[in-house]
C-alpha cells in the first residue's frame, strides 16, 4: 500500500498532524508520500519518486475546499481520497480531527466503501474543457444589475434567467453555494444535477433538477459594461462575453471518495446542518 498526503498548510495545525499521520503509517511499515516541497517537511517521501497509478489511497487534511485544489491541480491522480476536516462544514471531507487516527485503523482493516462521484463538464469556445466536483457557477461579476441568461436543455429553450447568476451543480456540490442560494439537497448517488438561478428577479424562478445525461447551453444576452465571470469549483475563472454561449454535460471523468462504514452520509448532513428531529 502506498499512500499520498496533502494537507493545506494555512489550516491551523494541518502541518503537525500530517507529521503525526507519517508516522503513524511509517509504524504500519507503509510509504506515505507528499508535494515535493512539503515531503522534508513532514518526513515523507517526495511524490517525483513514484508513479501517480501506483497510489492506492489520498489522504487530505484541511476541508471540502483541500480535496477541490486536489481535484483540479493532480487531475491525474485515479486513487479514492479519504479527507481530513480542520474546518467547521464539510461533506466529502468527513473525518474529525479527534477521530483521525482510529479512521486510519479502519481504513487499513479494510472497514471502508468507495463512491464514484459524477462530474460536470463545461465546453467554452477554443474547445476549453473544464471538469467540475461541485459546481460550475456563472455570476454578474463588475456589473452592477442583474444578467440575463439564456438556458436550454437538449437543445429546448428552458428560460432566459434575470438574476445575478445560475449555479448548476452537481449532486455532492448541491450542499455548496446551490445549498446557499435555496438550491435542494441532492442524493449523492442521484444521477443528475440541479440549476439554482442566484438573486432572481421573478419570484416564480426556482431550482431545477434535470437528468446528468442532459445537454445544456446558458448563453450570455445582456449588454453590460464588463463581461460576466464563470467560476469553476472555486478555482477556475474565466469570463464570457454578450453572446457568448457555454455547453455542459456529464463529463466521462468521476472522482472516488474513500466512506467509513461507521459514517453515513445522512448523519453527516444531519450533523453539518445542525438538524433535530424525534425518532417518534
Amino acid at each position: 500500500m502506498k499512500i499520498a498526503l496533502f494537507y493545506n498548510e494555512k489550516k491551523h495545525d494541518s502541518k503537525n498532524l500530517a507529521s503525526e499521520i507519517v508516522k503513524f503509517f511509517k509504524n504500519k511499515k507503509i510509504d506515505i508520500f507528499a508535494e515535493d516541497e512539503k515531503a522534508t517537511l513532514i518526513d515523507a517521501h517526495p511524490l517525483e519518486q513514484i508513479k501517480k497509478s501506483e497510489i492506492t489511497f489520498i489522504i487530505t487534511i484541511g476541508g471540502d475546499g483541500t480535496i477541490l485544489k486536489h481535484l483540479h491541480e493532480y487531475k491525474d491522480f485515479d486513487a479514492a481520497i479519504l479527507g481530513v476536516n480542520l474546518g467547521s462544514l464539510g461533506f466529502m471531507a468527513d473525518i474529525p480531527k479527534n477521530d483521525v487516527f482510529s479512521s486510519l485503523q479502519d481504513l487499513l482493516d479494510g472497514s471502508y466503501h468507495i463512491e464514484k462521484k459524477i462530474m460536470l463538464e463545461g465546453l467554452f469556445k477554443e474547445n476549453k474543457v473544464f471538469a467540475s466536483a461541485n459546481d460550475i457557477v456563472f455570476h454578474r461579476g463588475k456589473n452592477s444589475s442583474l444578467i440575463d441568461l439564456k438556458v436550454s436543455i437538449n437543445g429546448k429553450y428552458l428560460n432566459t434567467f434575470a438574476a445575478d447568476g445560475l449555479i448548476i451543480a452537481t449532486p455532492n456540490g448541491s450542499t455548496a453555494y446551490s445549498l446557499s442560494a435555496g438550491g435542494p439537497i441532492l442524493s449523492p448517488d442521484l444521477d443528475g444535477f440541479v440549476l439554482t438561478p442566484i438573486c432572481p428577479h421573478t419570484i416564480s424562478n426556482r431550482p431545477f433538477v434535470f437528468y446528468a445525461s442532459s445537454q445544456i447551453e446558458i448563453e450570455y444576452l445582456s449588454q453590460k459594461e464588463h463581461p460576466i465571470e464563470v467560476n469553476v469549483d472555486g478555482y477556475v475563472d474565466f469570463e464570457m462575453d454578450t453572446k457568448d454561449i457555454f455547453k455542459l454535460q456529464k463529463s466521462q471523468k468521476t472522482f472516488k471518495l474513500v466512506k467509513l462504514k461507521k459514517h453515513d452520509y445522512f448523519t453527516t448532513l444531519k450533523t453539518k446542518l445542525n438538524w433535530v428531529g424525534k425518532f417518534n
